[in-house]
């Protein structure tokens, strides 16, 4: 018998012998309602539209939009997050399908509402690339820069078009300095107190976003370095953290999740609102490219890679594989 001193060794491995042992003292559990779906609808098509940089994902039609939130309410999914994807010839300069009370996100946040109600957290991203010509998240000034007090008037304008189609969350995802409490005054001064918002507070410039660029239909030239955060940094992160909470977010995101653990870590320490972390496209389709070659069991590493999401601190996960996820938790 193995001892130290004259007692007998600790053996950790005992808590581990069984699968039923091992459920009874996980530390950390992923439960169906962390779980947010990010999902896209695509204005002016019939049939969904696969993604092929995405296994499974697809660009919705407003109807299959509708059939994907009921089934998310079936599976106990908490949320579901809205993208935008309007036909090319609409877009322009100042991304106005974004604002409009007939576009194409305008109206899948009434039909989701429709058809899940309050059953769902129905949330929308808040952001012009998908409706810009030019694929920034912002206007642009004479020299091609994004200019930030511009923009943050087009998102005043898209915080109440979208409160006015229903949504219960606004997730305001394109880094502009002042963002949140612009938003947040639009709401108030237009009657939407109730309506929260969700900062993307360390949103970094990825390359891990690439597949996202196909699924929205991005018409982007060059990159989002001037706004988006530098992989290098960590306390930046919190420096965005104390200002989006000083202008009211309701809760905070980090995007990327898994190549941003430590800042996930940070934020959560620090928060005193709810912190959510964004499982994104480049993270997806790493894990099923893996899985399909063979080189990793698909169905626990999706399960891993969650929990550890969990263990970094999330109370919240976007990722494409809600739905999925959730029955098998």
């Amino acid at each position: 018998m193995s001892t130290y001193g004259s007692y007998p060794a600790a053996r950790p491995r005992r808590l581990r012998t069984t699968p039923a042992m091992r459920r009874m003292v996980a530390e950390h559990r992923v439960h169906p309602s962390d779980l947010i779906l990010p999902a896209f609808v695509r204005d002016g098509v019939d049939e969904p539209v696969a993604i092929s940089s995405m296994p499974g994902v697809y660009q919705h039609t407003r109807d299959s939009l509708k059939k994907a939130a009921a089934e998310a309410v079936e599976a106990g999914v908490g949320g579901i997050m809205l993208f935008g994807v309007p036909r090319d010839e609409d877009k322009d300069a100042e991304g106005t399908q974004g604002t409009a009370p007939d576009g194409i996100l305008q109206r899948a946040l009434r039909d989701v509402r429709s058809e899940v109600g309050d059953d769902l957290v129905v949330m929308s991203d808040l952001c012009l690339d998908e409706f810009t010509d030019h694929g920034h998240c912002g206007v642009l000034d004479s020299t091609g820069r994004v200019d930030n007090d511009r923009t943050l008037e087009r998102y005043a304008e898209m915080a109440l078009a979208q409160a006015d189609a229903g949504a219960h969350v606004l997730g305001p995802s394109g880094m502009m300095d002042g963002q949140i409490a612009r938003v947040r005054r639009e709401l108030e001064e237009n009657g939407h107190e109730d309506t929260a918002v969700f900062a993307y507070t360390a949103k970094y410039s990825s390359a891990f976003f690439g597949p996202f660029r196909e699924a929205v239909g991005s018409s982007l030239q060059g990159d989002r370095k001037t706004y988006q955060q530098d992989p290098a940094n960590l306390r930046e992160s919190l420096r965005e953290l104390a200002l989006d909470l000083e202008e009211g977010a309701d809760m905070v995101m980090v995007k990327p999740g898994m190549p941003y653990l430590d800042v996930l870590r940070a934020v959560s320490e620090a928060s005193d609102v709810p912190v959510g972390a964004y499982q994104v496209s480049g993270e997806y389709a790493m894990i099923e490219a893996a899985a399909e070659k063979g080189w990793i069991d698909r169905d626990a590493a999706v399960l891993e890679a969650l929990t550890g999401f969990k263990r970094a601190g999330a109370g919240m996960i976007l990722t494409y594989w809600a739905v999925e996820a959730a029955r098998k938790l």
